[in-house]
């Protein structure tokens, strides 16, 4: 389930950043989602959040939503994991 969960994540980041897919899909894990790698400001963070909501049926409360959740691809797939097969974490 993780691969599937960081392709959407991966699909959505490219719709939300505007950039083709497949540039997203070679990024490695670490990528940092609001550092200068990615560099989502706000705006298409909350956009992210919302899509994520929407696609994988899962309601990120905000204070379920931490920074250490935002860092890096992975640290997001984990997150999403976690919350869309509650009990199984992010090994899934």
């Amino acid at each position: 389930m993780t691969g599937r969960v960081e392709d959407e994540i991966r699909r959505i980041l490219a719709e939300v950043l505007r950039l083709h897919v497949t540039v997203v899909a070679a990024l490695p894990d670490d990528t940092s989602l609001f550092a200068d790698e990615l560099g989502l400001d706000s705006l298409a963070g909350a956009r992210l959040i919302a899509t994520i909501e929407k696609e994988f049926r899962v309601d990120i409360a905000a204070e379920d939503l931490n920074l250490d959740s935002l860092q890096t691809i992975a640290t997001l797939r984990d997150f999403v994991t976690a919350r869309a097969n509650p009990g199984n974490g992010a090994d899934g």
